[in-house]
């Protein structure tokens, strides 16, 4: 098989040291090692992982008589569940053999290894998921929906009776008039109650009258800067809580009373240049309030305007197969699909999938750039102004 590396490249890589991307085994590591970092990695961002190289980067290469290839091949696929695509090549490298593996980002995370053991990868080190990051890895891969669960504490009487008479009223049925065991049944069958009589993470968030006094994160922060960066140069900073609908119509009011409208200088005229239509603003915000991880406590989203751009950044990674370029496209996905349920038929979601190309095509009308990032456990979005 051809090198697609150079020897410069993998001892420069080797010279790096491990990292949350890189780790280094001896040529006679165990197949359950083994497994366990292709698992990490799997769970994780994906990784390289050089058979033959020591943890003081020393090359001290790999047995010749093995192949090495096979062996690998044959753990990712029965020494880990559900089994791993992996790509493995031998390298001579310092006239020693070693084996370099590459191991992707999981698309059916969360893998674990023959013992039954979820691990991830932080820094240089792999760990046993907690119970928390373990959740977060099935809510990524669809099997899991955290917005259906309920909410400790929050009964039916945490819910907005005016707001749910005026979603049931849009498709014919008289709510108020409903005795309430014919509410609590129609409530349930909707998932805004579960089955033990408690209001969902989804019921309380999109009707709930406080969502914060049980969601305390459930909010956004904004912050206007002059400049380019962060600084002490602060225009304007808000705390929006309420429901979903709410902080959407209320985050949408804040950026249009902070937005400036750029200028130019054509010939010896200024001209005043338009951003963006509202509807921009208003998919960027219900992409954020709709698809962020609930799951993560202790995190809000953030909306930082400066002169140049505005950013939404949203707690929670994107699910398994979708990646930044599929959204550009219109490829549709949900971590909440209660909520999605719920802010379609409010009116807030095209049930087509057509917001964010919308928004990516009104950046390209106006030669500006917009970027779709996962940072941590973050998704960022960055709109050129």
């Amino acid at each position: 098989m051809g090198n697609k590396y150079d020897n410069l490249y993998l001892l420069e890589l080797i010279h790096q040291g491990e990292n949350a991307s890189i780790e280094f085994k001896r040529g006679d590591v165990r197949a359950d090692s083994l497994a366990r970092e292709i698992v990490a990695f799997s769970n994780s961002y994906g990784g390289t992982i050089l058979l033959g190289v020591e943890d003081d980067r020393s090359v001290v290469g790999v047995d010749n008589d093995k192949n090495h290839e096979e062996w690998v091949a044959n753990i990712a696929r029965n020494n880990i569940v559900p089994p791993v695509n992996i790509s493995c090549e031998e390298i001579i490298l310092s006239d020693k053999r070693i084996v370099l593996i590459e191991v992707p980002k999981g698309r059916d995370r969360p893998y674990q290894d023959s013992s039954g053991r979820f691990y991830i990868r932080i820094g240089s080190t792999n760990r046993i998921a907690s119970l928390n990051e373990l959740m977060r890895l099935f809510q990524q891969s669809g099997f899991y929906h955290y917005d259906a669960t309920d909410v400790e504490r929050a009964k039916e009487s945490s819910l907005n009776q005016t707001a749910l008479d005026r979603y049931f009223n849009s498709y014919d049925v008289s709510y108020m008039e409903l005795d309430q065991e014919e509410k609590s049944t129609l409530l349930k069958n909707t998932d805004i109650v579960s089955e033990n009589g408690l209001v969902t993470i989804a019921g309380l968030l999109v009707f709930g009258t406080n969502p914060q006094r049980f969601l305390l994160n459930a909010s956004i922060s904004f912050a206007h800067y002059l400049g380019k960066e962060v600084s002490e140069n602060l225009v304007d900073r808000k705390n929006i809580e309420g429901t979903l609908p709410d902080q959407v119509d209320a985050a949408l009011r804040i950026i249009k009373n902070n937005l400036l409208t750029p200028s130019s200088i054509v010939g010896l005229k200024r001209e005043d240049q338009v951003t963006y239509p509202d509807k921009v603003f208003r998919e960027l915000i219900v992409n954020a309030c709709v698809h962020r991880n609930y799951s993560i406590f202790g995190s809000r989203i953030r909306i930082f305007m400066f002169d140049d751009r505005i950013e939404f950044m949203s707690p929670g990674k994107l699910p398994n197969t979708v990646t930044t370029d599929k959204l550009k496209s219109g490829v549709s996905y949900a971590v909440n699909p209660v909520i999605v349920k719920f802010m379609e038929n409010l009116k807030y979601i095209d049930k087509l999938g057509r917001g964010l190309p919308m928004v990516y095509r009104e950046a390209m009308k106006r030669g500006r750039e917009i970027l779709f990032e996962e940072i941590g456990e973050e998704f960022k979005v960055s709109l050129f102004f």
